[in-house]
C-alpha cells in the first residue's frame, strides 16, 4: 500500500545540508492567516476545532459532543481494512471487536463463516509474528506478468477484442518504467544524502565535542558564533532535529527505495505467503486469525486510533468516538493490495456485522476490478457504508485516463453505488487543500483534515499526514451518526455528510504530483470535490437528528 506521507526530504534537505430539508451551512470566507502560526496547543487537536469559533477548519468535534450530551448511542462495528493492527495497544485494546460466536483457539469454525478462530477479525495475508514483513508487488507488475503475451506487440497486431487489455498493459509498462527510474534516482540521492548527513554529524562532533543537541543548545551556540559557515552547520542540524530526521530515518528511506527496486517493481518477486489461487475469487478461505501479524507495520494502528482511540485516558490519542468496536481485516503491506483480498475483505466485514468500513488504501491500477465492484455493491445492498482515501499523488482523478482504486466509478466515471465516500485531505493553512491530495469534482466526494494528525505508532504516539487519516476522520463521523441515529441508511448518512460540510469560499492552488510545477492560477476550493466542502461532525449530527425525526414522523 502507499503509506502516509511523512517529511518530504527530496528537495529541501539538499539545500539545508549542502547549503436534506435542513438547510446546508453557509459558505465561510476563510481567513485563517490571522491565526497563523498555530500555537503548539492548538496544533494538538486542530482537526477537532470549529471554524466559526476558532477560525481553524476542523470538524467541530467538541461542539458535536456538546450536542450529544445526554443522548444515548449504540456501539457499532467499524471494519478497518488495512495493514496488521496492534490490538493490544493501550489506547485501542478495549475498542477491538470480539466475535462472540467464536470460541477462542479451539481450531473450530464455531460460527460457520468459513474462518477458523476469527476472534478479532481476519488476516488475508497470513502473516504471523515469525513472518517477515510482506512487500507486495505493484499491480502494474501483476498486469505485466498476466499480459506478457503483448510484449513486443504493436497495437496494429492486436485483435479488437483484446484492445482494452493491450492498452492496460501498455499503461502499466509506462508506469513501471517511470517508477523504476524514480526509485533509482531516489536511491542514489538518499545514499548521497546519508554521506552528507554523516559528514555534518562528524563536523558538529569535532566542533563542539558532542553528538546530540537540543534546539535550545543550538540556538545558544549560534548566538555565540561569528563564523558564517559554522552558523550554517548549526542551522542545518537544528532543521534535522526539528523534522525528526536522524540516521535511522535516513536508512529507512534508503531501504524503501531499495525495496521498490528489488520487490515492488520486480517482475520476479514472489509476494504471496498463502496457497490460494489469486485468479479464483471463489477460493476464499485462506490466511489466518493473527490480525497483529508481525506487529511491525503501524498504518492500521494509526487509522484505528484516529477513529477510536480511548477518549478518557491520559495515554495516546483522542479518537473521534468510542461507541465502536474495531474489526481489523488485514490485506495491506508495502506495495499494492491484491484485488482479490480487497473484495473478500469487504465481504468479510459486511458478513460479520460492520456498519462502516474504513479503507485507507489505494492504487492506480486494478487487475480484477469487477470483483471489487461486486463487493461494493454487495455492501450497498446490505446497508454498509464504505469510506475510502482519495490518495496522496496530487492527481486530478477526473482526468479521463487516471483512476484510483478502490472506487465506485464505472469506466465513464459514473457512480454505481450509493454507499461509497472518497475523501481528500485538507489542512489548516490558507491554501486549505493538502498539496499531496488527489482531487476531482466528479470523483472525490469531500475533504477532511489530513495533515499533522496525532496518531498511535509502534513507538507510542506521533504525528502523520495523508488522505488515509482524512478517511479515518470521516469514518469516525459516520460512526457517530450510525451510532446515535441507527435508523438512517448508509445512503442517507453519505448524503448528509456531504451536504452538512463547511463550504469554504476561497481560491487555492490545486495539488500537484511530486516533481511537477504548481499551476500559478488558483481555483475555487469548491471545484476540487463533488460536495466542495470539508466535513463537519456537528453539522452532520444536527442534520441527522432532523432527518431521523422526519423518518419517524412518516412511519406514524
Amino acid at each position: 500500500m502507499k503509506l502516509l506521507k511523512l517529511v518530504t526530504l527530496f528537495s529541501i534537505c539538499y539545500c539545508i545540508i549542502s547549503c436534506a430539508s435542513v438547510k446546508s451551512p453557509k459558505a465561510v470566507t476563510f481567513a485563517i492567516s490571522k491565526k497563523q502560526p498555530l500555537t503548539e496547543e492548538e496544533k494538538k487537536d486542530w482537526y477537532f476545532k470549529d471554524i466559526y469559533k476558532d477560525s481553524i477548519p476542523g470538524i467541530s468535534l467538541h461542539k458535536a459532543y456538546d450536542f450529544l450530551n445526554n443522548k444515548k448511542g449504540d456501539t457499532i462495528i467499524v471494519a478497518v481494512i488495512d495493514t496488521e493492527l496492534d490490538i493490544a495497544q493501550e489506547d485501542l485494546k478495549n475498542q477491538i471487536w470480539i466475535n462472540k460466536d467464536e470460541i477462542p483457539n479451539n481450531n473450530i469454525d464455531d460460527d460457520n463463516n468459513g474462518y477458523v478462530d476469527d476472534i478479532h477479525g481476519w488476516n488475508f495475508l497470513g502473516t504471523t509474528e515469525k513472518t517477515p514483513i510482506i512487500h507486495h508487488k505493484s499491480t502494474a507488475v501483476r498486469i505485466l506478468n498476466k499480459y506478457n503475451k503483448y510484449k513486443n506487440v504493436k497495437e496494429s497486431e492486436v485483435k479488437s477484442s483484446d484492445l482494452e487489455s493491450f492498452k492496460l498493459y501498455k499503461r502499466a509498462l509506462n508506469y513501471q518504467k517511470e517508477k523504476i527510474d524514480e526509485a533509482k534516482l531516489n536511491l542514489k540521492y538518499f545514499q548521497g544524502f546519508k554521506e552528507r548527513f554523516l559528514s555534518l554529524r562528524d563536523t558538529m562532533k569535532t566542533l563542539f565535542n558532542k553528538e546530540k543537541f537540543t534546539v535550545k543548545e543550538l540556538d545558544s551556540l549560534s548566538k555565540k558564533s561569528n563564523d558564517s559557515i559554522i552558523k550554517v552547520k548549526i542551522s542545518s542540524t537544528k532543521y534535522l532535529i526539528q523534522n525528526g530526521i536522524d540516521e535511522k530515518r535516513v536508512n529507512q528511506i534508503i531501504s524503501i527505495h531499495k525495496n521498490n527496486l528489488d520487490m515492488t517493481y520486480n517482475l520476479e518477486h514472489d509476494d504471496r505467503l498463502t496457497d490460494d489461487d489469486l485468479d479464483d475469487i471463489n477460493d476464499s478461505i485462506y490466511g489466518n486469525n493473527n490480525v497483529r501479524g508481525t506487529a511491525k507495520m503501524d498504518h492500521g494502528t494509526k487509522v484505528a486510533g484516529v477513529i477510536a482511540g480511548n477518549r478518557f485516558n491520559e495515554y495516546g490519542v483522542i479518537g473521534i468516538t468510542n461507541k465502536v468496536r474495531i474489526m481489523p481485516v488485514v490485506i495491506s503491506s508495502f506495495g499494492n493490495e491484491n484485488d482479490k483480498d480487497i473484495a473478500l475483505a469487504i465481504r468479510y466485514a459486511v458478513n460479520n456485522g460492520a456498519k462502516v468500513i474504513n479503507m485507507s488504501i489505494g492504487k492506480e491500477f486494478s487487475i480484477n476490478e469487477k470483483w471489487i465492484r461486486e463487493a461494493i455493491i454487495y455492501a450497498d445492498k446490505k446497508d454498509v457504508l464504505i469510506i475510502s482515501a482519495a490518495g496522496n499523488e496530487g492527481l486530478n482523478l477526473d482526468t479521463k485516463d487516471i483512476f484510483y482504486y478502490p472506487n465506485d466509478m464505472d469506466k465513464d466515471k459514473n457512480e454505481f453505488s450509493n454507499n461509497f465516500i472518497a475523501v481528500g485531505s485538507s489542512n489548516y493553512t490558507e491554501n486549505i487543500v493538502s498539496n499531496f491530495s488527489n482531487y476531482g469534482q466528479t470523483t472525490v466526494d469531500v475533504f477532511a483534515p489530513g495533515e499533522e494528525i496525532k496518531v498511535l505508532t509502534n513507538d507510542g504516539v506521533g504525528e502523520d499526514s495523508g488522505s488515509s487519516l482524512s478517511c479515518a476522520v470521516v469514518s469516525g463521523i459516520a460512526s457517530l451518526i450510525r451510532s446515535y441515529y441507527p435508523a438512517l441508511t448508509a445512503k442517507e448518512v453519505k448524503e448528509l455528510i456531504l451536504k452538512s460540510g463547511i463550504s469554504v469560499d476561497t481560491d487555492v492552488y490545486a495539488p500537484v504530483s511530486e516533481g511537477q510545477k504548481r499551476n500559478p492560477n488558483k481555483v475555487p476550493f469548491s471545484s476540487l470535490s463533488k460536495s466542495g466542502k470539508i466535513v463537519n461532525a456537528y453539522n452532520a449530527l444536527l442534520m441527522a437528528e432532523e432527518v431521523s425525526k422526519k423518518k419517524k414522523r412518516r412511519k406514524k
